[in-house]
């Protein structure tokens, strides 16, 4: 079986690819992710993922490499990850008692073969207090995360609906994700520990 590389740190992918029975190492990718309004969301997230792929990739020629990245869209805006407590603040509040979606971008590249593709899901939140928020903006989960909210964390108290793969807006569709790895010939393990 080829080994499989994650091409990202974040402890959310690695959590799905750890439960889907996957057997995998993961190294930092140092692609930039730029974004620039004005593209098409579901171009973006594939053109970061291939770029997070593509430079792990090169140096690791004979693997499989799993790159992907996660944006929020609202009002034909990208929300990336927040850099302020302002910037955090001014997403949610965007996001507040109104629906959204969440595009993950995966590229996954072999010496032989390339996949590439995205999800979306739509997210809908509840009206935000001002309370509740401030004491969400006072914990450091807004700010490594697309949008400035965690759902698999506090973030799931803002969501009054979603329509689409859950796991996609925490990070990975990993459902989509075991089926294209197959073409890998990259296959879970069900034994039990």
């Amino acid at each position: 079986m080829p080994s499989l590389i994650l091409a990202s740190q974040s402890p959310r992918r690695k959590e799905l690819l750890q439960h889907a029975g996957l057997s995998f190492t993961s190294q930092k990718s140092w692609a930039p992710e730029i974004i620039e309004n004005g593209f098409d969301p579901a171009k973006v997230v594939e053109d970061l993922a291939l770029k997070k792929a593509k430079d792990v990739f090169s140096f690791q020629p004979d693997h499989v490499v799993i790159g992907a990245d996660t944006i929020v869209s609202s009002d034909n805006q990208i929300l990336g990850k927040p850099s302020t407590k302002a910037e955090a603040r001014f997403m949610l509040q965007s996001l507040s008692g109104r629906s959204h979606h969440v595009y993950t971008g995966t590229a996954i590249l072999s010496p032989k073969k390339r996949r590439l593709f995205h999800v979306k899901t739509e997210v809908r939140f509840y009206p935000l207090e001002d309370w509740f928020l401030e004491a969400y903006l006072s914990t450091s989960e807004p700010y490594d995360k697309a949008g400035a909210y965690g759902i698999q964390e506090k973030g799931r108290l803002f969501v009054e609906s979603l329509t689409g793969d859950y796991f996609n807006v925490v990070g990975l569709p990993i459902s989509r994700v075991m089926r294209e790895l197959q073409a890998f010939d990259v296959f879970p393990s069900f034994s039990s520990n």
